[in-house]
């Protein structure tokens, strides 16, 4: 009868959840919430959540994004606030929508991520920035079910830029990170691939290119994921099309309520 789509988040110690244990966690709050969920057919019912690119486990987000499905109408703020009051801290439920288009699943072809190399001196990340943009392909390995692949981590970078991270407000908190070491911040623009190419994957390819090891493992965090603008280059807001649908809605409804009138019998 409705769907909702939501963006939500996985933040400090959360962010080592695996997408199952969200899963789970999501159900539960379901429940509590008392959400009238439409359910699959067959023996084993599951209630109808479609997940659209999780992050990896291990990974900070704030642009996580899934859709349900309702038997009964609900506002989709008030639903908003029932899940997130229902979820433990840190996995929050920070926007609702209803949805009034198709494909969610294929506005989300790039990413925003942010890496912060503690122990990394910011002109040591630039060198090595440098390096990486400079070449034409960086080929990196990842174990898989099915072994070793060796993949190009370059093409699918759109961009790639170093700040210093003295802690200056604009970046996302890190609570548990020290802050008496150099720290360099990367930001990093990745189109949706196959295979995809994660944050991991492209500080491997920065190891390859120019030896740079951070001496902790960086702490990494998804910050956007939607269509790529070509001319901004910006990654936009996926939920936005379902956003100016509602609001056309009420519009388009006063207008056709003259056209009736007049075609009304007198």
């Amino acid at each position: 009868m409705q769907r909702i789509r939501l963006r939500y988040t996985k933040r400090g110690r959360l962010r080592f959840t695996s997408h199952r244990d969200f899963q789970r966690a999501f159900e539960r709050a379901l429940r509590r919430a008392e959400v009238p969920m439409a359910y699959s057919a067959g023996f084993t019912p599951h209630p109808k959540v479609s997940y659209a690119n999780a992050a990896p486990t291990g990974t900070g987000s704030e642009a996580e994004y899934l859709e349900i499905a309702l038997t009964e109408a609900r506002d989709p703020e008030k639903l908003r606030a029932l899940l997130d009051e229902s979820l433990p801290g840190g996995l929050d439920i920070v926007d609702a929508v209803e949805a009034r288009t198709s494909g969610l699943a294929d506005r989300l072809t790039a990413s925003v991520w942010e890496l912060r190399l503690d122990g990394v001196d910011p002109a040591d990340a630039q060198h090595a920035v440098d390096a990486f943009k400079a070449a034409d392909t960086v080929e990196v390995q990842r174990r898989t079910k099915n072994g070793m692949r060796t993949f190009d981590a370059r093409t699918a970078v759109v961009s790639l830029d170093v700040s210093d991270g003295g802690g200056d407000g604009t970046h996302s908190p890190q609570p548990d990170r020290p802050t008496d070491q150099p720290c360099a911040i990367l930001r990093l623009v990745v189109r949706h691939v196959t295979p995809a190419v994660r944050p991991d994957d492209v500080l491997s390819g920065l190891r390859a290119v120019a030896d740079l090891a951070p001496p902790v493992p960086a702490a990494v965090t998804r910050l956007a994921q939607g269509l790529f603008d070509e001319e901004s280059g910006t990654v936009t807001d996926p939920l936005a099309p379902d956003r100016e649908a509602v609001m056309a809605a009420p519009a388009a409804l006063q207008g056709a309520a003259p056209a009736a009138a007049a075609t009304a019998p007198a």
